[in-house]
């Protein structure tokens, strides 16, 4: 087991110690499950009150003007950077499991492989692929006919790409992820359901991360795009057509109907809901829950069923609360009407 002292800590990321700097640390945990050997941390001065509730940690790494009383501290511009840097420190990542090609892998004769790169066992990997420099394919990944897949991109076991399929570079694609299928569109001019043309592909852009068992349906006619930097959750579905925007935060359980569209820098949070063929604004942040039924201006802040501005929702529910009390006062303003009609009606 590593250790250092808090000193040592903070030397190592470049902080300041506030309190005794001899204290030893040999891990890091969250605030309510850290112990005295651990150190956790404190990234908004707005919670300080959750170290005197929960904090059992041996030391705190806190931002650069918050001074809890009655901690040792290690004080930094960035939290969250230095506590990563000190997390690696205390667990290092383990180095890649597999290297180079896996006899008990599938690969197509005329498949083009990069240099450096690593494919797994059970991994199925069609004709005419292009695998980029340093590409790591983990077990049962299958990647289908006429795929191309960017340099030190990294492809977690079991996803499945269908055909042509198009990932740029440093993409990660976690276990389960379905990208191309088809999509959910059908004819029932004739009374059955018959299955639309699926003839577009995906193309993912680079440092696009997708979580797993998401899903991104291939285009009727040309492509679904996400783009560059977009991060996409667990369990997200985006339909056909689709087009996403640039550095995307999609949450978990997020369901975005076809040929929607997104700007720049747009947020959905768990669970959205998006109507087709509409288009998202730069920098919407859409609050979990969210319906979507027409567009979004950029830069709006919409929570609520169907999605209405933040501020204009909250009076919604301040007004639904008083739902009980208001019903009462019609009640008895009822009444009162009855009584002075009754008294008119009687002169």
């Amino acid at each position: 087991m590593q250790s250092k002292t808090l000193l040592e800590l903070a030397e190592m990321v470049n902080g300041v110690l506030v309190g005794d700097g001899s204290i030893v640390i040999e891990g890091v945990a969250p605030i309510q499950n850290a112990v005295s050997s651990e150190l956790t941390f404190l990234d908004r001065a707005d919670r300080v009150s959750l170290l005197y509730r929960k904090c059992k940690a041996g030391a705190v790494l806190v931002p650069s003007n918050v001074t809890p009383a009655g901690f040792s501290l290690i004080q930094v511009p960035d939290v969250l950077r230095a506590f990563e840097q000190i997390a690696v420190f205390f667990s290092p990542p383990r180095e890649e499991s597999i290297h180079g090609i896996s006899e008990r892998s599938c690969v197509h004769p005329n498949v083009r492989l990069g240099n450096n790169v690593a494919i797994g066992s059970f991994a199925v990997i069609e004709e005419d692929v292009e695998l980029g420099d340093d590409v790591v394919v983990h077990a049962g990944v299958q990647i289908r006919a006429g795929s191309q897949i960017g340099e030190k991109t990294v492809i977690f076991p079991n996803a499945v790409l269908y055909r042509n399929t198009v990932v740029g570079r440093c993409c990660i694609i976690h276990s389960g992820a379905v990208i191309g299928a088809f999509g959910f569109g059908y004819d029932s001019s004739q009374g059955f359901h018959k299955l639309s043309p699926q003839l577009g592909n995906v193309v993912i852009g680079n440092d696009v991360e997708i979580g797993s068992c998401s899903t991104i349906d291939r285009a009727t006619y040309g492509s679904t795009i996400i783009g560059d930097g977009t991060k996409i959750d667990n369990l997200v579905m985006i339909g056909h057509n689709c087009k996403l925007g640039k550095h995307n935060l999609i949450c978990a359980h997020t369901g975005i109907a076809g040929s929607t569209t997104t700007g720049d820098y747009v947020v959905m949070a768990g669970r959205v809901g998006v109507k087709d063929h509409v288009h998202i604004g730069d920098r919407a942040v859409l609050g979990a829950m969210a319906g979507i039924l027409s567009d979004v201006e950029p830069d709006v802040r919409l929570v609520g069923i169907p999605a209405t501005p933040e501020k204009e929702q909250m009076k919604i529910q301040i007004a639904l609360q008083r739902l009980p009390e208001l019903r009462k006062e019609f009640k008895n303003l009822v009444n009162e009407v009855e009584k002075i009609k009754k008294i008119i009606n009687n002169h």
